[in-house]
């Protein structure tokens, strides 16, 4: 039966060709939009490490010139440019932790949704590992009520160390130790130092103090990858650490947005000199889901007019097929094939014509983990990805083939006689 059936597809295949060519297009573009269906809600499934609710971030600048090293030039520690800035922020934290409406507040270099993002590695055995850096003060935690699996959260007891304290998530605990307990490890971290720096090219040596459930800074279609939170002291007085550039302020349950003005009035009027913008984390929690939905969105209205345009092309060679073989339809009705041998044979026909041109498809498919298009998408997503394209094309072009084959079913053997 499939032999004969290839045989009736071969025949006709100048009238073919442009259908499994549709077919051919329609299914890479669904099994790509279809694979990043399956990522993001997988990435979604998945812890996002902390609490973005009642939270707002707050920018800050301190319109100066960043001079570092001043201070070893005067002999005078903490006089510098950046410890200058540091012990301001201090005290903006101050100022916002005495307002009633908040619960918690923290600095830190990066926030949660930013748009920027800081990578830097560490070397354990010789090896390195990668991750994604961020610098935070103590009550970072606190505030965005992240959950410590393992060991603290770094404190003032930390204070007066030959190391930074740190914290890292459990991905990378499990690649950088496996199953050692990584708790007061140290490792040495490769930042690239300030080339203006009187410390350039040292090493920041970090000690694990904690380790913390998955972290995704960029939200919850983001992936998961490592990430390494260290400790922001803002009364070192060295020029080498930097200062935080964001607050992070929760408030208590039911504040109302005009704490913004008064929020951004209280910094102000305590630096007049800084530039301060604060936003809530729900509405940069919508403009990064919207970075990642709108490229989907728009493969996705792109998929659609494909499989439309496959759809009325398909159906149209259908009909017109019945309509051009009417005689050999009704031969067959009239050598004992039923309504249902008759559409099966049909239907049949664009099964085949479809699984030539999916097979082609997969062929390309494949290649795409080779060439590395796809990035680091599990082999589970991929595969996920591609079983629902194959449901989608072939429910598509099956659906297609049904009402041209019942039309098919309603020709009579008497018909044939009017072609002799």
């Amino acid at each position: 039966m499939i032999r004969h059936l290839l045989r009736i597809v071969w025949n006709r295949k100048r009238a073919n060709v442009l259908v499994a060519f549709e077919i051919l297009l329609s299914f890479l573009v669904l099994c790509a939009v279809a694979t990043m269906v399956v990522y993001y809600v997988d990435n979604y499934r998945q812890p996002l490490g902390y609490v973005w609710q009642d939270t707002w971030v707050v920018s800050m600048d301190a319109n100066v010139q960043d001079t570092p090293g001043s201070d070893a030039k005067t002999g005078a520690p903490g006089t510098g440019p950046r410890a200058r800035q540091r012990a301001q922020v201090a005290r903006f934290l101050g100022i916002v932790r005495d307002l009633p409406e908040v619960a918690s507040v923290s600095a830190a270099f990066l926030g949660p949704y930013d748009n920027s993002t800081w990578r830097s590695s560490v070397k354990v055995g010789g090896k390195e590992y990668r991750y994604f850096y961020n610098e935070a003060t103590d009550d970072f935690a606190d505030t965005l009520r992240m959950n410590v699996l393992q060991g603290r959260w770094f404190n003032a007891s930390d204070d007066g160390s030959d190391w930074q304290a740190a914290v890292i998530n459990r991905r990378l605990a499990r690649e950088m130790f496996g199953d050692e307990d990584p708790i007061g490890k140290l490792v040495e971290d490769e930042t690239e130092r300030d080339p203006k720096s009187p410390t350039q090219g040292d090493k920041t040596r970090l000690r694990i103090v904690g380790v913390i459930d998955d972290f995704r800074k960029d939200g919850e279609y983001s992936p998961p990858d490592n990430f390494l939170i260290a400790r922001n002291r803002l009364d070192d007085p060295s020029e080498t650490v930097f200062p935080p550039g964001r607050l992070l302020v929760r408030v208590r349950p039911g504040t109302t947005a005009a704490f913004e003005e008064k929020l951004i009035g209280r910094l102000r009027a305590a630096a007049p000199d800084w530039t301060f913008q604060s936003e809530p984390l729900e509405a940069k929690r919508a403009e990064a889901r919207l970075a990642y939905v709108g490229p989907l969105a728009a493969y996705g209205v792109v998929a659609i007019f494909l499989l439309i345009m496959v759809a009325l092309g398909l159906t149209g060679v259908l009909w017109l097929n019945v309509t051009q073989r009417t005689r050999e339809i009704g031969l067959r009705r009239a050598k004992g094939a039923t309504i249902l041998n008759v559409q099966q044979q049909l239907v049949g026909e664009v099964a085949v014509l479809t699984s030539l041109a999916v097979l082609v498809g997969i062929v390309l498919v494949v290649q795409f983990p080779l060439l590395d298009l796809y990035g680091d998408i599990p082999a589970t997503v991929y595969m996920a990805g591609l079983g629902l394209a194959l449901v989608g094309i072939y429910g598509l072009t099956l659906a297609c083939a049904y009402v041209p084959s019942r039309l098919a079913g309603k020709v009579q053997p008497a018909e044939a006689l009017r072609y002799e």
